[in-house]
């Protein structure tokens, strides 16, 4: 049987892959397995119920949660029922929750907690024509509209056994082309629009990826992006569901390395905020290591990073070569593969661009990570790199199915059976991302001689001074992200007479510095001000500029003394910099910065 919808996929899991451990969660204090089958009865009681209380096909489910196995409950008995998931990002305000809900048309809701239930309850008015807002965890309160997850699989389990249906009978006939999901981007310029996506649109996705990578039923899983973001649904969620891996939910975002130790993956999805922290942390040990330990250090990278090169430019590696690479394996980077578990096969990267440095070092180490592209309205997948065709610096080759092409002013177009249907109650601005039945991606890129995607920036994105030159600002905001003592950089320039940079200390690494040099302070506000911080950043800075054009070169810049978070509005749940909210935000820094 050829799978042609989610409600496929699931079934063709639950049925063939009969794993104790399909899901894994940490509850009270200790991490609980829940069985493929378990999965499927659970699944089929929630849809029960739903179909109970006056659930139709069709009606929107808002899912606003973080990463836990009751999201992946909800969302599968809605989609069982013929239902459209409209998954909401649990750091959004009520307020945006609101908007969200109302555009959508949502009639039924799923939420995490007594946190994410009052964001729903604040809303009010909006609420008129909801169903059930049902509650995972347990909470008190008297609102008639709540009912707790737990409740409302009891009565769904009570109703399946007085029928004597079997869980996977319960699967409403779905359609390929019929309504899966309204995905709302996390936009980093502007409002968020509801991407519609098929049924047909993710499968072909998923099994793109099955056809370009090694994953099977032995694998292991540690889920830690938001599920709200296609790509950890996709990738993270449904695939590995598919193929029978085993999918584990981190407690947060912050106990992913304690929790890999646990869980010990084999495979990891992340963003590239990710991976840039975790060789942030491992160069910041090695910066406070004694010398013997820091050069075998500085020699096993060297080492790894020539094999990789090497493999990557299909040149021999020599026996001496090997030799070294064998012990620099045993010595240093058994270690490092340890800190994640020690069975970490490969790590996959999307949502913006990667670092080519820190790609390089982990291919070096023995887990490279295979960087991807794509947008929510692809499903997202457009290209890849996989264990056979990778080149560094590259997004890859088109995945099976999808088509790439570069339009006369760079844009990068696509088409393919992954790309959406449209913005939902939006056909303008549907119609404005088409030309015939080419998908504008809003990306500037090129495909090299041997059909490697590579990314230039985002087309809004770009720059023009006024001075008339053209500037993209991603490759400068990468340079200055190489330093150990950035963490995150945005370039400042459209319109203006030269280019500044707004700068955020890795904090960690800054204050351990301070410290070493005797540098005292109350705060961190008292420590980017200090003359010697000022004095480091001034050369960290001037080594960026002795690479670029004249015109490139930043000419001020400013040190926070905060960092971007995801609650703060700052980055999005991807951990992609919104700049209009950041350029609102310190647009006095801004003008002080251009003031004469």
């Amino acid at each position: 049987m050829l799978e042609e919808t989610l409600c496929d996929l699931f079934r063709m899991a639950v049925e063939t892959h009969k794993r104790p451990n399909a899901f894994r969660e940490y509850r009270e204090d200790r991490w609980v397995d829940v069985s493929a089958d378990t999965y499927a009865e659970d699944v089929a009681a929630v849809g029960e119920a739903l179909v109970e209380r006056g659930f139709e096909p069709g009606d929107r489910v808002a899912l606003l949660a973080e990463n836990r196995y009751f999201w992946a409950v909800a969302d599968m008995a809605s989609l069982a029922r013929g239902g459209v998931v409209v998954p909401i990002y649990p750091t959004l305000t009520a307020a945006q929750v609101g908007e969200i809900l109302e555009d959508s048309g949502a009639k039924w809701i799923f939420t995490s907690s007594g946190e994410q239930a009052e964001k729903v309850l604040e809303i009010g008015a909006l609420l008129k024509d909801i169903g059930a807002i049902v509650v995972f965890d347990e909470f008190e309160a008297a609102n008639p509209a709540l009912v707790s997850m737990g409740d409302l699989m009891a009565s769904g389990r009570e109703k399946l056994a007085a029928n004597g249906v079997p869980p996977l009978e319960t699967i409403h006939p779905t359609k390929p082309e019929d309504l899966a999901t309204i995905i709302y981007t996390s936009g980093t310029t502007g409002r968020p629009k509801g991407v519609m996506l098929s049924h047909s649109n993710i499968v072909s996705n998923v099994r793109a990826a099955l056809d370009i990578f090694d994953i099977t039923g032995q694998d292991a899983c540690l889920s830690f992006l938001p599920l709200s973001h296609v790509f950890e649904r996709m990738a993270g969620y449904y695939t590995m569901l598919y193929q029978g891996v085993s999918i584990a939910y981190a407690r947060a975002i912050e106990t992913v390395a304690e929790d890999a130790l646990t869980i010990r993956p084999t495979i990891l999805i992340g963003v590239p905020r990710f991976f840039e922290k975790f060789h942030a942390r491992v160069m910041d040990a090695i910066e406070q290591a004694p010398p013997l330990r820091k050069k075998l250090f500085r020699w096993a990278e060297s080492v790894g990073c020539e094999v990789a090169e090497r493999q990557h430019a299909d040149l021999p590696i020599s026996r001496s070569l090997q030799f070294k690479r064998n012990l620099a394996g045993a010595l240093v980077f058994r270690k490092l593969k340890a800190r994640i578990g020690g069975r970490a096969r490969f790590f996959v990267s999307g949502g913006a661009a990667l670092r080519p440095d820190i790609n390089l070092f982990f291919h070096g180490v023995g887990i490279p990570i295979f960087e991807g592209y794509g947008l929510t309205e692809t499903s997202p997948v457009i290209t890849a790199n996989t264990q056979t065709h990778c080149r560094i610096g590259s997004v890859g080759k088109p995945i099976p199915g999808v088509e790439v092409k570069i339009a006369a002013d760079g844009e990068i177009l696509t088409r393919g059976p992954n790309v959406m249907s449209g913005y939902y109650n939006k056909d303008d601005e549907t119609a404005a991302v088409f030309r015939s039945d080419w998908f504008c991606t809003g990306d500037i890129g090129h495909i090299d001689e041997d059909g490697y995607l590579f990314i230039t920036d985002r087309k809004k994105d770009l720059f023009v001074t006024a001075a008339g030159k053209n500037v993209a600002p991603l490759p400068i905001e990468q340079a200055l992200k190489r330093s150990r003592f950035v963490g995150e950089a945005m370039l400042i320039g459209d319109g203006r007479r030269f280019l500044s940079a707004i700068i955020v200390p890795d904090f960690i690494v800054l204050e351990a510095t301070a410290k070493a040099e005797g540098i005292t302070f109350e705060n961190f506000a008292e420590l980017v001000t200090h003359a010697a911080v000022k004095s480091l950043y001034d050369s960290e800075v001037a080594a960026v500029n002795d690479d670029l054009a004249n015109y490139e070169t930043i000419k001020k810049f400013v040190v926070l003394s905060e960092e971007w978070t995801i609650p703060d509005g700052a980055l999005t749940p991807t951990l992609k910099v919104k700049r209009r909210i950041i350029e609102e935000r310190h647009a006095d820094l801004i003008d002080a910065l251009y003031a004469e």
